[in-house]
């Protein structure tokens, strides 16, 4: 140790107790002020145990707020947090989507078109397998009006079960169709919503770029 350090030494020695009693004291000086279940405003140098996860004010000794201390969040606040924030996650990652997959908004109508093209297809397509189904079940009600129990002459036969059985199928697979027509006439409105969607934002995206 050189001549200069060991004159200082006794000195910074000296200055501990006084580094250490100026710290205390700082933090005998912090207050804290929280409100309890019944609306009851309390000041404390510390924070009771039960109210710890409440939300609570920070004051020095002028009773300035100088910080505070966040309410411990629940599960359910936590879990809504998390979801805005995979929101916006997403919403930016389809932002950017847009901005790299489409130069106009002629391109996001030209596929929008597309994609509706197809579904009309498919659509037509569902349509004549229904008018099929229409004509082979009107054929079966027709066969099956000579047996009982749609024949009330007393001489008539039962339904053969074979009969019977295609009158459920043809009657079932009506269902299952019109069913899926319906579908299609939802996935297509949902299309021009999404691509309408689409649309505005990429006007917004755009006029943002230009503004800046």
């Amino acid at each position: 140790m050189s001549f200069r350090m060991r004159r200082l030494f006794p000195v910074l020695l000296a200055a501990l107790p006084i580094l250490a009693a100026a710290q205390n004291a700082e933090k005998r000086t912090t207050t804290y002020k929280w409100v309890d279940e019944r609306g009851v405003v309390h000041y404390g140098d510390s924070v009771p145990p039960q109210y710890s996860q409440r939300e609570s004010t920070i004051l020095n000794q002028q009773g300035v707020q100088i910080g505070r201390r966040e309410a411990q969040k629940t599960p359910e606040q936590l879990a809504a947090e998390e979801r805005v924030q995979q929101e916006v996650l997403r919403q930016k990652q389809h932002d950017n989507f847009l901005l790299m997959t489409y130069t106009s908004v002629a391109d996001i109508e030209r596929l929008r078109d597309e994609r509706l093209a197809t579904l009309d297809a498919q659509r037509t397509a569902a349509e004549q397998y229904v008018e099929n189904l229409h004509s082979r079940l009107s054929v079966l009600q027709t066969r099956a009006m000579l047996f009982k129990p749609y024949n009330p002459r007393q001489e008539a036969r039962r339904m053969p079960d074979d009969l019977a059985e295609d009158l459920v199928r043809a009657l079932n697979e009506l269902k299952t169709q019109n069913d899926a027509l319906t579908a299609k006439d939802n996935e297509q409105a949902e299309l021009r919503r999404q691509f309408q969607l689409d649309i505005e934002r990429f006007k917004l995206l755009r006029s943002s770029r230009a503004l800046r």
